[in-house]
């Protein structure tokens, strides 16, 4: 069982399987998915907040186990599930990101941006911190993330999740081909 669970799964499995949770949360208790609230939930349970965020935080706390079963099921998937196949990256891709300066492919993530060491680099910090601080600007702005909006909302049939997942590929697109290759 652990061997069937390790392995990667195909699209056709676990993207319904995904959509399986909207219409559930939907069903069970009037729910929508979306994981970007949580930061407000975390926020409103501090002393001393904001007006923004004077609200009882506890309505959202099935959300919060959410985010937390998440985060251990990850823990449980990286430690003791983990795929021990190097990660499937075309050829092309590689030498596009060799002449970006990314040469190091072992992991999920690449090492020359994502650690320790990255993190100390203008690089690193403009990708990094900068684009950390544009997701959480860009989330608040568009009110949700993109698993709210692509999933929730979508299925929802909501024309402001549609206009803000167009926003998402088109935001992808410019900093794949324009900002990473000035970046980078």
């Amino acid at each position: 069982m652990i061997e069937f669970i390790s392995q990667p799964w195909p699209w056709y499995v676990a993207g319904p399987l995904i959509g399986i949770v909207v219409p559930l949360l939907f069903l069970v208790g009037g729910k929508q998915f979306g994981l970007s609230e949580n930061l407000r939930h975390v926020c409103a349970m501090l002393p001393g907040k904001t007006d923004f965020f004077n609200y009882d935080w506890r309505n959202g706390s099935w959300n919060l186990v959410l985010m937390l079963g998440i985060v251990i099921g990850g823990f449980i998937g990286a430690t003791w599930l983990g795929n021990p196949d190097p990660v499937a990256i075309s050829e092309a891709t590689r030498s596009d990101l060799a002449l970006l300066g990314v040469t190091n492919f072992n992991g999920l993530l690449p090492a020359d941006i994502y650690s320790w060491e990255g993190l100390g680099t203008l690089r690193g910090l403009i990708l990094l911190v900068g684009g950390g601080f544009l997701i959480g600007f860009g989330t608040r702005w568009a009110g949700g993330c993109t698993s709210g909006h692509a999933i929730s909302g979508l299925a929802d049939l909501q024309l402001p999740s549609l206009i803000a997942v167009i926003g998402f590929f088109a935001g992808g697109l410019i900093a794949t081909f324009l900002l990473l290759p000035i970046i980078l």
